[in-house]
């Protein structure tokens, strides 16, 4: 299946980290995700029943992202892929990016990020 709803660059104020300066301070995620959903139906009737809706999806994100704290951004990525598979039984598939640009860590860098991918 190709078919894909992607959301890319949702952002919250999160507080994962193994360092008590995360968990005290807290600091910008960024996820995406990728649903892999056969959309030949709703792309045929026009009827939002048959696809996932992308607004919820942002929603549960944003809602994990703020949501209990993690020591690891890998323990988040399976939490978000768990509650969207749970919450939307029309994905077949679900791959989910954590980004932590702000990573406490002692060398330049752009970003870091973990990606899961996990499916029925």
């Amino acid at each position: 299946m190709s078919d894909q709803i992607a959301i890319t660059g949702i952002k919250a104020h999160g507080f994962h980290g193994v360092f008590p300066e995360e968990r005290r301070v807290g600091q910008g995620f960024i996820v995406d995700v990728v649903l892999f959903i056969d959309l030949d139906s709703a792309g045929e009737s026009d009827d939002l029943t048959k696809t996932v809706d992308y607004s919820k999806v942002a929603e549960i994100v944003v809602a994990e992202i703020q949501g209990e704290p993690l020591n690891l951004i890998e323990a988040l990525a399976m939490r978000i892929i768990q509650h969207l598979l749970s919450d939307f039984p029309l994905a077949l598939k679900v791959k989910v990016t954590v980004h932590k640009p702000s990573a406490p860590v002692d060398v330049n860098f752009q970003d870091i990020s973990v990606t899961l991918e996990r499916g029925r």
